[in-house]
Formats: C-alpha cells, sequence, structure tokens
C-alpha cells in the first residue's frame, strides 16, 4: 500500500471519523472514569475485527499484523477530557456538565479508531506488529504511567512510538502536519499545593489570630526569587501558582489559606526541578516560623520531559513529506529549537522507547478558530481527521517495511 493508497482510503472513511469524534465530543470523561468511551472504543475494534484487551486501570490496546516477523510500532491516542465548561458553539455540544473535549482527545481517539480500520484491511501484509494504545487519564500526567506498568511496552516489546496531537488557534493552514524535531520538546511537570495554617479570627482583632494569608502571601512572593537569584542562567525551571485560596468572608480570618501550582524543567534528570522543590520547602517552612504559621508541601502528578529519538524523527518526517509534500514541515523551522513549555504524559514512554509526536493543525485562527486548547471557546476542524488516521497508517507501515 503506497501513500496514494493509504490517503485515497483514509479520505474515504471521513464521515465515519467525523461521525465517531462527535459522538466523543458530547460524552467527555475524565481521568481514569472513562466508562462510556471505553465501552464505545471496544464495541468499534470489534466490529472491525480486532480482540481489544483492557490494560491497567482503564486502558486498551489492539493488535494489527503480528503474522510476520518483523519489530514492532505503538501508535497512541488519549481519550480522557478535562474539567471545563463547553462554550463552544457547536451542534453537538457536550452533554456531560462541567467536561470538555478542550484538548482534541476525541479527535486522537477518533484518528486511531481510522488508522485501526485501514490497517487491519492491509493486516496480513504488514511487515511486523502495530500495537494500539487508547490511553486514560492523559491530563493528570497518570495514564501512560499506569498502562507502561501494566506491561503496555512488554509481549512484544515496543521498538518504536508514535503519537498524533491536534493544534488549533495557530495561523497555520489546516491540515499542517509538524515533525517534533529531535531532543526535549516539551518540558517536564509536576504539581505542588502548599498549606498555610495559622488561627482564624474576626477580622476586627487580628492580634488574636495568625493570618495565613499573610503569610501565604509572602511564600508566594518569595518563591519567585529561586528564578530570578538561584538558577543558573543557562537552566529552565518555570513554577506558577495558580490557585489561591482562602476564607470565605471579608470580616474573618480563615485559619488556612492554600496554593496550587506546577514546576516545569526541561531537565531529563530533573535535577532542576529537585532543586526548585527544595527551595519551595524551605522557603514556605522558613516564612511560615517567622509568621507563627505551619506549612506543609506536597507534590503530585509528574511527568518528565519529552525525548524526541532524532532517527525515528527523521525518518517521521520523510515518510510525512512522502505523503503531505509542502504540507508536512519540521517542528523547528515553525517554532525554532527551543523546547515547549506544555507538558506530555507519552514522555514517560519517550523514556523507555525511541519516541516521536506528530502535530496536524485542526483550525487556523486565519479562518476563524482564534481560541487556542483548554480554552471553553475552543473548537476544532474535524474535515482533517482522515489526514492523522493517514499519518499514523503511513509512519507505522513505512517504519516497519525499513527497520
Amino acid at each position: 500500500m503506497n501513500e496514494k493508497e493509504i490517503l485515497k482510503n483514509a479520505e474515504s472513511i471521513q464521515p465515519e471519523l467525523q461521525r465517531i469524534r462527535r459522538k466523543l465530543h458530547q460524552y467527555p470523561e475524565i481521568g481514569f472514569d472513562l466508562p462510556k468511551t471505553t465501552d464505545f472504543v471496544y464495541k468499534e475494534l470489534e466490529k472491525m475485527g480486532y480482540s481489544p484487551k483492557a490494560i491497567g486501570k482503564s486502558g486498551i490496546i489492539a493488535y494489527a499484523g503480528g503474522k510476520k516477523q518483523g519489530k514492532t510500532i505503538l501508535l497512541r491516542a488519549d481519550m480522557d477530557a478535562l474539567t471545563l465548561c463547553e462554550e463552544a458553539d457547536v451542534e453537538y455540544k457536550s452533554k456531560n456538565n462541567g467536561k470538555m473535549h478542550g484538548c482534541g482527545h476525541d479527535m486522537h481517539t477518533a484518528m486511531l479508531l481510522g488508522a485501526a480500520k485501514i490497517l487491519k484491511e492491509y493486516e496480513d501484509n504488514i511487515n511486523g506488529t502495530v500495537k494500539l494504545e487508547f490511553q486514560p487519564a492523559e491530563e493528570i500526567f497518570q495514564g501512560s504511567l499506569d498502562m507502561i506498568k501494566a506491561g503496555l511496552l512488554e509481549k512484544p516489546n515496543v521498538d518504536a512510538a508514535v503519537m498524533i496531537h491536534v493544534m488549533t488557534g495557530i495561523p497555520l493552514q489546516s491540515g499542517t502536519v509538524i515533525v517534533s524535531a529531535g531532543g526535549i520538546t516539551s518540558s517536564s511537570c509536576e504539581q505542588y499545593h502548599i498549606t498555610v495554617k495559622g488561627k482564624g479570627g474576626h477580622g476586627s482583632t487580628p492580634h488574636e489570630a495568625i493570618d495565613p494569608i499573610t503569610a501565604a502571601a509572602h511564600i508566594h512572593i518569595a518563591l519567585q526569587e529561586i528564578n530570578s537569584r538561584e538558577l543558573e542562567g543557562n537552566q529552565f525551571g518555570v513554577f506558577t501558582t495558580g490557585r489561591f485560596e482562602a476564607g470565605k468572608a471579608s470580616n474573618v480570618i480563615p485559619d488556612t489559606a492554600e496554593m496550587w501550582g506546577t514546576i516545569r524543567t526541561t531537565d531529563p534528570q530533573n535535577d532542576v526541578g529537585e532543586l526548585i522543590k527544595t527551595r519551595i520547602n524551605q522557603i514556605g517552612k522558613g516564612i511560615g516560623a517567622a509568621f507563627r504559621c505551619e506549612v506543609t508541601t506536597d507534590f503530585y502528578d509528574f511527568c518528565p520531559c519529552m525525548i524526541i529519538d532524532k532517527a525515528l524523527a527523521s525518518d517521521t518526517l520523510k515518510y510525512m513529506k512522502d505523503m503531505f509534500e509542502k504540507n508536512a514541515v519540521n517542528m523547528s523551522e515553525i517554532f525554532g529549537d527551543k523546547p515547549g513549555g506544555g507538558s506530555e504524559d507519552f514522555a514517560f514512554i519517550s523514556h523507555k522507547v525511541p519516541t516521536v509526536c506528530i502535530f496536524l493543525v485542526a483550525g487556523s485562527s486565519k479562518d476563524g478558530y482564534v481560541f487556542g486548547q483548554h480554552h471553553p471557546k475552543v473548537k476544532f476542524d474535524d474535515s482533517v481527521l482522515y489526514l492523522g488516521s493517514a499519518a499514523y497508517v503511513q509512519t507505522a507501515l513505512r517504519w516497519l517495511d525499513e527497520h
């Protein structure tokens, strides 16, 4: 099957892909709690002739090929949504209040199901095995690691791994395929929660209370000094407090104040992240003691930085250019060589096997797609779904043929 045949086959199932995507979009689910989504994916795979298997807490895998000796390549799609109230004006708007596919994982799931359909038709000629991964809990950085621990990369052992992620709200033509360059392409991420305990009291008698808000505010300001005064000039470390909560009434000093945020670095060993965590603890306890408060800090949901294999990235770019010609580009040509600040839990796999990321533009800001991912008004151009399916198939078959 050559590039033209793959693309033609993918285009022929575009209406079906759109149906699947819009169905999934209406019933978003979050984290590992994906009963409707996983049931839907199971049934779709079974209709194609697959025997899908449960793996981990709520992941799904299926196999295409395996009839000929060869290597194994993993294709991944994430399935979970965001805790977000949808404000996008679309006919197929979310029916699960407070949940929304605002990152495009419904697009990914539909595209990989499309790839599964094409691969099944060509199964006898696959030179090796294609392992299809449908992953939960990407948004909380737990799904990938959970599936790895459950044996995702084993039996057969995975030799290469591929993910596709859609992009919208950027000034590039819909349908543009972007292949990540080699090296570190996205940062690690870890979340923190700081709790400051004081002593509540009446707003008119602050001397009888111990104000946790004042202490928390000083901690928040002091943390900014880590970046400006403690990291070397060539070290990348960003931490942001995105949520600050304390009290319910304007005339009451509360007992506690809390802060939540994220730490991001591009250090594969995470030494910079460990330094930041150590200093957050020390600064919190020190300022807490000065203000007579008890301060505790918890860290959770760690995801490492993404490491892209240079050889696999080079091969994939060649495959995409052969299929999409001028509509396929190297990420460094668009965004430069600096790693992105976003994080992706497929990074856990990138530390185990050669990995590549393909990005598909699904909505140009020049065509009215003005909101980016994770915004309640974000929209995705699902007319490009077949391109994603074709990209999955092309990469898998070409890589297996050549290796």
